[in-house]
């Protein structure tokens, strides 16, 4: 099953590269939660969202500060089971103000009967690795 779940994750972000939104939220279950731990809280001035239409809409909140070109490239991923661990770079530029946006986000993501239920994201990946349970 952590193939599938492997597929369920990179998927996604392959949906939200595309811009394709509705793809996105079909990977998520009801009662999906997103976690935000770290730097990240700093930035976004939240910690936690939880329900399928709250993590839309911060998702949503989140690429309308970016033009059209902002995209996820995928540096490492790692299956634990029910878990995916995920390193991605983002590209981009603000939308208003036009300024280059590169950062590194690390993600752990539970998935259960196909769909994401909880996404946890950090801005250190050692931080996540380790903050998961996930050190090998």
């Amino acid at each position: 099953m952590s193939e599938e779940n492997v597929e369920v994750v990179v998927g996604q972000f392959e949906g939200a590269n595309r811009r394709d939104f509705a793809a996105v939220m079909d990977a998520y279950a009801e009662e999906v939660t997103l976690v935000l731990h770290g730097d990240i809280t700093s930035v976004t001035g939240r910690v936690a969202v939880a329900g399928k239409e709250a993590v839309g809409e911060w998702f949503g909140d989140w690429f309308r500060q970016f033009a059209p070109d902002y995209r996820f490239e995928i540096e490492e991923v790692r299956d634990f089971g029910d878990r995916v661990f995920v390193v991605a770079k983002h590209h981009g530029r603000g939308r208003s103000s036009g300024v280059p946006v590169e950062l590194w986000s690390s993600w752990v993501y539970t998935v259960r009967g196909g769909k994401v239920c909880r996404l946890e994201a950090w801005g250190d990946r050692e931080a996540a690795l380790e903050a998961a349970g996930l050190r090998q």
